[in-house]
């Protein structure tokens, strides 16, 4: 989660906090160096993938634009961005069956229109990676979209554009990943364009809140058991909330959430420690 400011008319500080949402619900306790964790991530693959897409950092520090006592606020944590206009689609790419791909799979044995093959599991690594646009909503969940909807929304050349270049970035960064012993499952992204109407790719990227990262050691036993393999994203708080009984009851995903344990908190922490410490290694 990120606190935005602008900076003049052309410029956004987007600063991450170690505030953490799941099921749409911010949860009372912060994950202790998340915000400085994500940025640090997404700042690897932005400079990455910048071969591919253009991205929305500006180059300059975020610290010349506050004052020396807020310095220490930003630092290490956030980003000084163009200011562009959003498009109102989340690129989501998949390259495995998982989260609300497999369920709308074992509905239809297709995703946001996309048909898949007969018999995938779970966890299932798919033929080839896929485009499954989410429209974003202004509150509560994105909607799952088919791509002839994206066309509808924002036409048939820029739709092809997102799709194209989501399916590249993807295809690069898993490549990158799998040596490090890091399976990135599916990511979503976010684009947006500048005043001479260039493809901007904006928000964060390829961060383990918008993406699904599973490590390689635990991905087989995991598939052949039909369950979540274990991850490096916010499925352990998920997971734990999922399961969590409030008066014998399950939580009803409505504010206020259930008080996260410490373990849980601690164990969310280490987790995006790891899967940048892998990345970097």
């Amino acid at each position: 989660m990120r606190d935005n400011y602008a900076v003049g008319n052309d410029r956004i500080l987007m600063v991450a906090s170690d505030r953490l949402s799941a099921f749409d619900v911010i949860m009372g306790e912060p994950i202790p160096g998340k915000g400085e964790l994500l940025t640090q991530m997404a700042l690897f693959w932005f400079d990455k993938l910048g071969h591919l897409c253009p991205n929305h950092l500006t180059g300059q520090a975020p610290e010349s634009v506050v004052t020396p006592a807020e310095v220490p606020q930003v630092t290490g944590r956030s980003m000084l961005v163009k200011r562009l206009k959003p498009i109102p689609v989340e690129a989501v790419v998949r390259g495995y069956l998982a989260g609300s791909g497999w369920k709308e799979y074992q509905e239809s044995q297709s995703v946001c229109g996309v048909k898949l093959p007969a018999g995938l599991k779970n966890a299932s690594k798919l033929p080839q990676p896929i485009f499954t646009p989410a429209a974003k909503a202004a509150t509560g969940h994105d909607e799952n979209i088919s791509y002839d909807e994206v066309v509808r929304m924002i036409g048939p050349e820029l739709a092809s554009r997102i799709r194209d270049i989501s399916i590249a970035i993807y295809r690069e960064a898993a490549a990158m990943a799998l040596p490090k012993g890091l399976i990135i499952a599916d990511t979503k992204f976010e684009f947006g364009l500048d005043d001479a109407g260039t493809l901007v790719l904006m928000d964060e990227v390829l961060t383990p809140d918008s993406s699904r990262y599973w490590p390689v050691e635990g991905y087989d036993n995991a598939f052949a058991s039909g369950a979540n393999p274990p991850s490096y994203d916010k499925q352990f708080v998920r997971d734990w909330l999922e399961q969590v009984r409030i008066d014998g009851k399950p939580w009803d995903k409505t504010p206020p959430a259930p008080a996260l344990p410490a373990e849980v908190v601690e164990n969310t922490a280490a987790k995006y420690r790891e899967a940048l410490q892998r990345l970097k290694a």
